[in-house]
């Protein structure tokens, strides 16, 4: 397994355990259970289109705001309501990277989401999760160098 930051590691082999379908839906929407929805004081709808995470079934929308010392602090919309998969993710992305270095955050690849949602995902949820993921991606690598 390939070495993430923070809690990811511990939250990938969770779900490398998962034999099956019905469990893995269980662990996923217990993560779904635990999304936040990104506070007014960040963001308010109707929200900007350049935080609007592109392919995304469930009209997903991600911040990443400095923090000091380098790190970040992610945040996350989205605002279809059936919009599970999405809500786990950013839950998971949240939970176990924010506060983090950016550098380190940085380091985090869109193959994440095969290993917590198994390979048997639908080509357009799997885009818009990976899309998620990238977009967490480009803001630490950008605060990084900016």
């Amino acid at each position: 397994m390939t070495d993430y930051p923070g809690r990811l590691n511990e939250v990938l082999a969770d779900f490398a355990f998962v034999t099956s379908r019905s469990e893995r839906a269980e662990l996923l929407m217990d993560w779904a259970d635990r999304f936040t929805p990104v506070p007014a004081d960040i963001a308010a709808p109707p929200y900007p289109a350049d935080h609007r995470v592109p392919f995304c079934e469930s009209d997903a929308y991600v911040w990443a705001n400095p923090e000091g010392n380098g790190s970040l602090r992610l945040y996350f919309a989205v605002e279809n309501p059936q919009g599970l998969s999405a809500m786990a993710l950013a839950a998971i992305l949240t939970e176990s990277l924010s506060g983090l270095p950016a550098a380190w955050i940085a380091t985090v690849t869109p193959d994440i989401v095969l290993k917590l949602f198994g390979n048997d995902i639908s080509m357009g949820k799997g885009q818009g999760l990976m899309g998620m993921v990238t977009m967490v991606q480009v803001a630490a690598k950008a605060y990084r160098q900016g």
